[in-house]
């Protein structure tokens, strides 16, 4: 199976890169600078489940893109999506899987608009990672997980080629047959870490200690609230567990969007925080927690560009 991971950061990278280890026809679609570290440095993972160095891994541009790939894996940033789409649209074939491992829901309709919901997978990942300054993949949590299905729950014949082929890396592969309510699940649960952290500017360790646990819980209710109107409300089991992590004294648990902030860099804040507001019921959003913090980080946003046009 000849598969194009589009990107080599933090998460096509590690996945791209598991694969790689485990012999897989993987190449990576990437802009000239990437390609060009990768190059030099090769690619490289620093994990707890192993650390991986593989020299010069495979690389395309995509001007050079010729044929269709049979998978793509799709883990750019929500603000990237549009060009990620039209730089990987070469690769894309009658019998080519698209499998986006993106947050929240936004990004289908602009890939079923392009390619068609035939063409589309659902799924997400549960991992932890970042770039450092040499390039390098850094794994910080015991999580590295791709969940994927057909949207429809139907158990395909091209579902089972393409968990064959996941799983013989090393990282966990799981074929779902509720995949949109598991993505509206996840969505709920990363709204609440990032619209809460970003809010307070901590962990969720931090709010409970200054006695803001239950500010945290108030905003879960909410984005649970908004995905059960929409017809997928959260299994109780997943709850129970956000809930735990979001009263546990001591956590260090926080968003990615919040290191996106301390460090000034752009956020997706509106795939992950801003869509979901949207489908708020309009009586509640005036008044409502989530509505704080998705504008909380856009006033971040307009302060960044405003001091980078002065």
């Amino acid at each position: 199976m000849r598969i194009l991971v589009v990107g080599a950061g933090g998460v096509g990278g590690y996945f791209g890169g598991r694969l790689l280890e485990a012999k897989r026809d993987v190449t990576f679609l990437v802009r000239a600078r990437r390609a060009g570290e990768l190059a030099k440095t090769g690619l490289v993972i620093r994990s707890s489940f192993g650390d991986v160095n593989i020299p010069a891994p495979p690389t395309v541009q995509t001007e050079a893109l010729r044929e269709p790939f049979d998978l793509i894996l799709l883990s750019c940033k929500a603000y990237d999506l549009d060009g990620a789409i039209e730089s990987l649209a070469p690769a894309v074939g009658p019998q080519t899987a698209i499998l986006p491992l993106l947050n929240g829901m936004r990004h289908l309709d602009a890939l079923d608009a392009k390619f068609g919901s035939k063409a589309v997978l659902g799924g997400h990942c549960l991992i932890s990672t970042t770039l450092d300054a040499e390039g390098r993949i850094l794994h910080f949590n015991d999580l590295h997980a791709i969940t994927f299905g057909e949207r429809d729950g139907v158990r395909s014949a091209r579902a089972n080629e393409i968990l064959a082929e996941l799983t013989k890396a090393k990282f966990n592969s799981v074929l779902s047959d509720a995949i949109v309510a598991e993505m509206w699940e996840k969505w709920a649960f990363i709204s609440t870490l990032a619209g809460i952290t970003c809010l307070m500017r901590a962990s969720f360790g931090d709010v409970v200690a200054a006695g803001g646990g239950d500010l945290s819980l108030a905003l879960l209710n909410e984005c649970v609230e908004i995905a059960t109107a929409a017809g997928y409300p959260p299994r109780e089991a997943a709850l129970q567990r956000v809930r735990a992590q979001a009263a546990a004294a001591g956590s260090s648990l926080m968003a990615s969007m919040l290191r996106d902030v301390e460090r000034g860099a752009r956020t997706e804040v509106e795939q992950i925080l801003g869509d979901l507001l949207r489908r708020q019921d309009a009586a509640k959003r005036e008044r409502s927690l989530l509505r704080l913090a998705y504008t909380h980080v856009k006033s971040y946003e307009a302060r960044q560009a405003r001091e980078s046009r002065s």
